[in-house]
């Protein structure tokens, strides 16, 4: 059975002015399946991701989304199609509940300019959306627990919560489990394995036993370009990213 694609870089670099961030780089996100980024600070993990998402523009290069060119659509037009992302950083709303945080999330994925006269907080199809997104990401006992008194664990969850409200196929997600104990992170392999089932995910992190667990394909970047790409055990077994990335000489 051939695996679903759901979003696609074609040789994608940015430049800026004689700096090359990323330097072509091409990648494939099936659904059901974790990609994972790795590289040291400054490979270009997070500007690859930006780039998938919208955030900035390629010098060069393709981007599509669910069989679509979506290569000149700013980021909110992505979400809207299907594309959810997180932060290295926080971007929760910490006085507000868990609940309002997803409900918030949903609504902007279900904007309805003509229903003005209605009470936004108590339209039932985005609270439905925002309960359903909770209790995937695990959090249905914290529903009116203010997102601020949350452990940090919990707030990644939050993240991962917000971005399933929005309805994506494809989670783009950095460094979900920085800052986190033990316990946190076996939490989070779990749900992303649940994840993964349904969507599309790509995985940027740094914690390399969590990403050998965890990822069905890994790509390996360094100084904006790949040099390994395939299974976690191809990766092992490459001796130019021992000897680049994880140290062997």
């Amino acid at each position: 059975m051939t695996a679903q694609v759901l979003l696609r870089g074609r040789e994608l670099t940015r430049r800026w002015g004689g700096l090359v961030a990323v330097d072509r780089v091409s990648l494939e996100l099936e659904r059901g399946s974790v990609h994972a980024v790795i590289g040291t600070n400054g490979a270009g993990k997070s500007t690859l991701i930006n780039l998938l998402s919208g955030e900035i523009a390629p010098s060069s290069g393709e981007v599509q989304l669910l069989g679509s060119d979506v290569t000149h659509w700013p980021q909110p037009k992505r979400a809207r199609a299907g594309l959810g992302r997180s932060y290295q950083r926080n971007t929760i709303y910490p006085s507000f509940g868990v609940i309002e945080n997803c409900r918030l999330a949903a609504q902007a994925r279900r904007q309805q300019p003509w229903g003005w006269w209605r009470d936004a907080a108590r339209d039932e199809s985005t609270l439905a959306a925002a309960r359903d997104a909770a209790a995937r990401a695990g959090l249905t006992a914290l529903l009116d627990r203010p997102a601020g008194l949350l452990s940090h664990g919990q707030k990644r969850q939050l993240e991962i919560a917000m971005c399933l409200a929005t309805a994506p196929e494809v989670l783009l997600l950095d460094e979900p489990l920085a800052g986190m104990g033990a316990e946190e992170t076996e939490r989070m392999l779990a749900l992303l394995a649940e994840l993964k089932h349904g969507h599309a995910i790509l995985l940027v992190e740094h914690d390399m036993d969590a990403v050998f667990r965890i990822a069905d394909r890994i790509t390996v970047m360094v100084n904006g370009a790949v040099i390994a790409s395939g299974t976690p055990d191809d990766v092992r077994a490459s001796a130019e990213v021992r000897t680049a990335y994880l140290g062997d000489h």
